[in-house]
């Protein structure tokens, strides 16, 4: 029997659908394509993004002062990312094969590829380096976490949470003692053969 909740998920997978091609659109009318990995534009998409580029010189000299004051305090950020990615790689390599929970492939998380972008001088280029690094650290620890908090504790909270991870709509109830027993195993074993239940 299909709860209404089911119902919903569907229809949220089926609108993330309807989004990818949308964006794959807009990819289109962007004029460029994706192959083997790499970003190719038509060439005077490209001439055009070189044509309203702002050059390093002008950058710097407009740069508000206290972005430049802060650039170090941001910056400074990369340690504890650079940490917590060691960390959680180590953590997965040590415990997912004890539980038989698969690994999470780092390289899906992690996407560099606003320097094809022509329009984007060298420091928006760093820039650009650091956030895709900084969040695709994150959202590679939270599919790390996810997978852990399935295999140990597949239960929704009580007060809402902003923001869960996919699979959390498949947890338990809050206070639901046997739908939690029932859903443990099932949800341990679909972790453990799918990568995601």
């Amino acid at each position: 029997m299909t709860s209404q909740l089911d119902t919903l998920m569907e229809k949220l997978r089926s609108v993330e659908a309807e989004i990818e091609v949308e964006m794959a659109k807009r990819r289109e009318e962007l004029r460029f394509r994706v192959e083997n990995q790499r970003i190719i534009f038509e060439r005077e998409v490209l001439e055009a993004q070189r044509a309203i580029k702002t050059r390093l010189p002008r950058y710097l000299l407009h740069a508000h002062p206290l972005s430049v004051l802060t650039a170090p305090v941001i910056y400074s950020m990369l340690v504890p990312i650079v940490v917590l990615d060691l960390s959680v790689q180590l953590y997965q390599a040590i415990c997912f094969p004890v539980y038989g929970i698969p690994k999470v492939r780092r390289r899906d998380y992690l996407v560099f590829d606003r320097h094809h972008l022509a329009y984007l001088n060298a420091i928006e280029k760093l820039n650009c380096a650091y956030c895709s690094y900084a969040n695709g650290m994150v959202a590679f620890v939270r599919e790390v976490a996810a997978r852990t908090e399935i295999y140990w504790c597949p239960i929704k909270h009580a007060r809402r949470m902003l923001g869960p991870h996919p699979y959390y709509q498949g947890f338990a109830d809050f206070g639901d003692a046997k739908g939690f027993r029932g859903k443990l195993e099932a949800l341990k074993n679909g972790v453990k053969i799918e990568g995601a239940i």
